[in-house]
């Protein structure tokens, strides 16, 4: 016979009227002993709540948007109960003789099926990876106190070519983490302490010549084809989730546990923005999305009016010969970032000119003083030093938007990226501090950084923290462009090939050798009479370098 047994919510520390925000199972689901039945989020943490034993679901209480404290009914679970006609049947009753010589020979069935515990603690190391060295760690997914089942992924490791999840070996609690995310580690590397449960069963007695063969109990739940993998059913929403392909999740930047969360979320990947280092999508993204989705019918960012139809498949081979090359993993990463930036940032471009010809006239002077150093004086170093004076200037420039787009950060630091040409793409790696180096310890720090970036020698930490971009197209050509905003950057300069023209000064016209300057910026936080002050100050600090001093 079965049992009917109330599920409630177990103790979840000191939250009380804690939000449903998934129902994981349905009735009819057969689950096992610790998996998960429902999904709770407060405004520090969310958690699951496993099931404490086997059964088959009756009837759920909860839904999706209620609110549950300890103690507060999940769900009706029938289970499997034993009953004394399911219990092994004992030896047959000729005489009590032989009853009494097998109670002596055997134990009591219950006995047969103690086992002795034993807890060790042992040190998880990272598996085989394979031909990787020194891979990042992008994620810590566990904590210590968690308890964890084999397979279970404790971090996500992520090189250049791909992310990765290395799983427990076996279960057991976390005692100690070892690692941090942005840590590197490699093969044998000790990742955390894990308390692990050993168990040495007893051996079963042997039953006497005049015993009967025990009966197996029955079970009066059905046994799932797969076990490992229980039969979970969502719950029905009120929206449903849009169609997912999947195999645009190929283009992803999740690790394998975010795109498995996914899928089980039925959320498409190809449509989040991630918001961890490099566009990295966490468990909090997509729960965001799905969240969003569920509420308002939308993705979080579409704005619920732009309906953009398709791009269509074109089959160009049919109107002559083709060659079809991927793209760089380079192209592919600055494409999306510049896409997102594009997408949220309203753009607006100010474009101005610098009289830079008695600048040039030292640039030329100091590259002479410097050559015999092999230091190279460009142009690009007295931008950056000029730039850095603007930014002072002007801090609203020298700022980013939170995440919620209701505060402006300021920044006291002067990080300036330098977009970078290389064979595999645009790249911008950060030079640090530019207010506090002169002009010829920046044009040093130029020429290392370009030169490392070309041969593929920039660490990450060297791209990342920029306050500003510059953007020089200056050796190539061109009159004007506009630059994309490097988000969560708020503004960037493009600068284009200078040239003579003719400057009215003084009653007359006369030959001045002037600098384009193109500042594209974030309307959400500058204005262009901002903008316009920015770009006037900064040519007349180039016009005039003394200006530096000041």
């Amino acid at each position: 016979m079965a049992n009917l047994k109330e599920i409630t919510v177990p103790d979840i520390g000191g939250f009380d009227a804690v939000e449903v925000i998934e129902v994981l199972v349905a009735p009819g689901d057969v689950i096992q002993a610790e998996d998960s039945l429902i999904t709770l989020e407060s405004d520090k943490a969310s958690m699951e709540i496993p099931a404490p034993e086997a059964g088959t679901i009756k009837e759920v209480k909860v839904k999706v948007g209620d609110s549950i404290a300890e103690g507060g009914v999940i769900l009706t679970l029938e289970t499997a109960a034993v009953s004394d006609t399911d219990k092994p049947a004992a030896a047959a009753d000729n005489s009590t003789e032989d009853e009494t010589a097998t109670d002596t020979a055997s134990p009591e069935p219950a006995a047969a099926t103690q086992a002795a515990t034993d807890t060790a603690n042992k040190q998880i190391l990272v598996p085989d990876i394979g031909d990787f060295d020194s891979i990042p760690v992008i994620d810590v997914l566990v904590s210590a106190g968690d308890t964890v089942a084999a397979e279970d992924a404790l971090i996500t490791l992520e090189s250049d070519k791909a992310s990765m999840d290395i799983p427990a070996p076996e279960a057991g609690v976390v005692k100690e983490v070892l690692v941090k995310a942005g840590d590197t580690v490699s093969q044998g590397v000790p990742i955390l302490i894990l308390e692990t449960t050993s168990v040495a069963a007893t051996t079963e007695p042997q039953s006497s010549a005049t015993e009967t063969p025990a009966a197996k109990p029955a079970s009066t739940a059905p046994v799932s084809s797969t076990p490992s993998e229980p039969q979970i059913h969502r719950s029905p929403a009120p929206l449903t989730m849009p169609p997912v392909d999947e195999s645009k999740f190929g283009k992803a930047h999740a690790s394998p546990s975010v795109r498995k969360f996914a899928r089980e979320l039925g959320a498409d990947l190809s449509q989040i923005n991630g918001s961890a280092a490099k566009g990295r999508i966490t468990k909090e993204d997509v729960q965001n999305y799905v969240k969003q989705i569920l509420t308002s019918g939308q993705p979080a960012g579409t704005g619920g009016t732009l309906q953009v139809a398709e791009l269509p498949d074109v089959d160009f081979s049919a109107f002559g010969d083709t060659e079809t090359q991927p793209l760089t993993k380079i192209n592919k990463l600055t494409g999306k970032y510049l896409h997102r930036s594009w997408f949220y940032i309203p753009h607006v471009t100010q474009f101005d000119e610098a009289d830079i010809t008695d600048l040039e006239a030292f640039r030329k002077q100091l590259s002479a003083e410097y050559k015999e150093k092999g230091i190279k004086i460009t142009m690009i170093a007295f931008l950056l030093k000029a730039v850095a004076a603007a930014l002072k200037e002007f801090p609203r420039f020298n700022a980013s938007l939170d995440k919620t787009g209701e505060n402006l950060i300021l920044k006291s630091y002067y990080h300036i990226g330098v977009a970078v040409d290389t064979p595999d793409g645009l790249i911008v790696p950060v030079i640090k501090d530019v207010d506090s180096k002169n002009i010829v310890e920046l044009a040093e720090a130029v020429v290392d950084i370009a030169g490392r970036a070309r041969k593929k020698q920039i660490k990450p930490t060297e791209m990342q923290g920029a306050c500003f971009t510059i953007s020089s197209l200056g050796g190539i050509g061109g009159t004007a462009f506009t630059p994309i905003v490097n988000q969560p950057e708020v503004a960037i300069l493009g600068v284009s090939r200078s040239s003579m023209k003719p400057v009215y000064q003084n009653n007359e016209f006369v030959p001045r050798l002037m600098l384009p300057l193109s500042l594209s910026y974030d309307h959400r936080v500058i204005d262009g009479v901002a903008a316009a002050r920015f770009t006037t100050y900064l040519g007349q600090v180039l016009a005039d370098v003394r200006r530096l001093l000041l």
